[in-house]
């Protein structure tokens, strides 16, 4: 079992490289107490850490997209996506643009234009259904390229397959819950990247997926451990073959 404080950034970014970046995949990346809980007070960067920012961050580097859901944007105030200068420079070398695309996954479009994440070193792309409010979908294609997949509800198979004919398939999907509850039904999810906090956070908040209940099941395995002297334990799971 590896620290990960004995790894160099570049050592880091290589052991989660995925090994043929043409081949579309689907990263999960969330944190959690040890007890389940996905947020304190309501945001998950109380259960974050030195630590945990630091892979967090290499892991985002790697990315063609950052997928998020609006809840998530709303809840955690997430800022505009702009990666370090070292990491646009390791970006640049390994022949990627400067910055990965920030795609937000919305059914009910309730996002404000002058939403700070609009203001993302890449144009974002904020993808719904065609039962979305349709004057909302004018507003905010002022800011963001809209795309329509799916009828009533956002169509996430068709999502990854426009993503990847872009020219982006490696995806890192960041959250919420209800997003990677509606990734694992349609059997989405790729890999699984678990921080998990040395806390227990008591009853009351939700677990890293949600959504109807169902006794749907997806095998994983475990790839790598990583351990941080702060007590944080790193969990790489992946798809089992």
């Amino acid at each position: 079992m590896r620290r990960l404080e004995d790894l160099t950034d570049a050592e880091l970014a290589a052991a989660y490289e995925p090994a043929d970046r043409s081949v579309p995949h689907l990263r999960a990346n969330f944190v959690s107490s040890l007890d389940g809980a996905v947020e304190i007070d309501g945001q998950s960067k109380a259960l974050s850490s030195d630590s945990d920012s630091r892979l967090f961050s290499r892991i985002r580097m790697l990315a063609d997209v950052v997928m998020v859901g609006a809840g998530t944007i709303r809840d955690e105030g997430y800022n505009p996506l702009r990666l370090s200068a070292a990491s646009r420079e390791w970006r640049r070398a390994s022949g990627l643009p400067e910055n990965p695309t920030l795609v937000v996954v919305s059914s009910r479009l309730e996002l404000s234009p002058v939403n700070p994440i609009f203001q993302s070193a890449v144009r974002p792309i904020v993808v719904t259904h065609s039962a979305s409010p349709p004057e909302r979908r004018e507003a905010l294609s002022e800011v963001a390229d809209v795309l329509v997949l799916g009828a009533a509800e956002v169509d996430l198979t068709a999502v990854v397959k426009e993503l990847g004919e872009r020219g982006m398939p490696q995806i890192l999907c960041e959250g919420g819950p209800h997003l990677l509850g509606s990734l694992t039904e349609v059997d989405l999810v790729d890999e699984l990247c678990l921080s998990l906090a040395p806390l227990l956070a008591g009853p009351g908040a939700g677990r890293i997926t949600a959504g109807p209940e169902t006794t749907l099941t997806r095998r994983m395995r475990l790839e790598s451990v990583l351990t941080a002297e702060d007590g944080y334990v790193f969990l790489r799971y992946l798809r089992e073959a």
